[in-house]
């Protein structure tokens, strides 16, 4: 029997981190010693507090049942308290906050309350691949914004063409930026404001790095700049904050209209996240947050760690000050790919080729900080034997 895939499947590239692990699966196989410095996964445990409080939540019986797709009314309200204090933004827990399988889900599923086949979506490059699928599942068109080091890794919005502008529903923006680790200002966010409501654009922020910060840096919200919160969505993940990528949980806060049709489309197509996740993750945003300070200290120096052993072998890579991503040139002579190639090959080390996110990521590769600082150190020693 032959099975026919749409065309929407045959579309989709190859996702980038499924390559990567089938690279590393091989070396493995081969006895390599791999230093896995590819995917944004943590390597820190979840706190044990939020553990305790998840293995006390699914011992409830009312917890066994079908959960609604918008969120438990107390995790709604966590998430609004959180933002307050964090953001200053005052929400409505019933009409403004949504609960979300993880943010991931919530990005590939909001074109599908906005976009009709046709429409366009602003997506930026390199950036995350969901933002592209998303559209493509939507019969949408995907223009993509590049990122580039002379413009800060900010896309240039005044370039985008008047024709496509008629046509574009969504600009998606993520900053702190994977994979660049670039960092947006208020004035930026501000334009874009401006942008959105002179173009009728939604503005969809993926904030799931904003509280991996380092040396003092406070990432904003894109909700807190005047009058975004009347062109805005934000997306906000638990899995790097508390090193909760597992537990497949997160939210969303923004214009009511936008989080109602995000529900609406939710409602349709899961079925709500388990309560006693949704019980636990309630401990995490009430709690007094030094289990984030503290991840902040471990990956500050990891981040120390392996900047400067990159900068001894002259690469000009940065401190980043947010994110637990190095976003760095190659060595002159090597491509990302072949660069990332090379590394795995002669030094068992994993990294991301940079135009795996994109076509203006060649010329770069991700290292992400998932391992500890003696691990790191190791990396630097077998970059210095190879190079």
């Amino acid at each position: 029997m032959n099975f026919y895939k749409s065309r929407r499947i045959k579309q989709l590239p190859p996702y980038l981190f499924v390559e990567l692990d089938r690279k590393k699966a091989e070396a493995v196989s081969r006895g390599v010693d791999v230093i896995d410095l590819g995917i944004g996964d943590p390597d820190l445990p979840t706190p044990d507090f939020i553990v305790k409080s998840m293995a006390e939540a699914v011992q409830r019986p009312e917890y066994h049942r079908y959960p609604s797709s918008a969120g438990m009314a107390s995790f709604r309200k966590a998430a609004a308290r959180w933002c307050k204090k964090r953001f200053g933004l005052d929400l409505d827990a019933d009409t403004q906050v949504t609960a979300l399988v993880g943010s991931k889900e919530a990005i590939a599923h909001f074109p599908l309350a906005f976009v009709d086949p046709g429409d366009t979506v602003l997506v930026p490059t390199p950036g995350y691949p969901v933002y592209h699928i998303g559209t493509l599942f939507c019969g949408g068109n995907t223009h993509y914004l590049p990122l580039l080091r002379e413009n800060d890794f900010l896309p240039d919005i005044d370039s985008i063409p008047e024709d496509v502008l008629q046509g574009a529903r969504i600009l998606w923006l993520n900053y702190p930026n994977n994979p660049t680790a670039a960092l947006a200002t208020k004035d930026f966010f501000a334009k874009v404001v401006d942008f959105a409501r002179e173009h009728e654009i939604i503005i969809c922020h993926d904030a799931a790095y904003s509280e991996m910060t380092f040396d003092g840096y406070r990432a904003p919200s894109f909700l807190e700049t005047p009058g975004a919160m009347d062109v805005g969505i934000e997306f906000h993940s638990l899995s790097k904050t508390y090193n909760m990528t597992g537990w497949r949980i997160g939210f969303a806060v923004g214009h009511p209209e936008l989080v109602g049709a995000l529900k609406k489309v939710k409602s349709n197509v899961d079925s709500g996240q388990f309560e006693a996740v949704q019980d636990a993750a309630v401990t995490a945003l009430d709690s007094d947050q030094s289990c984030v300070e503290e991840m902040r200290r471990i990956y500050t120096e990891r981040r120390d760690t392996l900047v400067s052993g990159l900068r001894d072998l002259g690469l000009d890579a940065p401190y980043p000050k947010a994110t637990f991503y190095v976003w760095t040139p190659v060595p002159d002579g090597y491509g990302s790919q072949e660069f990332s190639n090379f590394l795995l090959e002669k030094a068992g080390i994993v990294c991301t080729p940079g135009n795996g996110f994109g076509e203006p990521g060649e010329g770069f590769v991700r290292m992400a900080l998932t391992v500890p600082a003696d691990r790191l150190k190791l990396a630097i020693d077998r970059m210095k034997a190879v190079l």
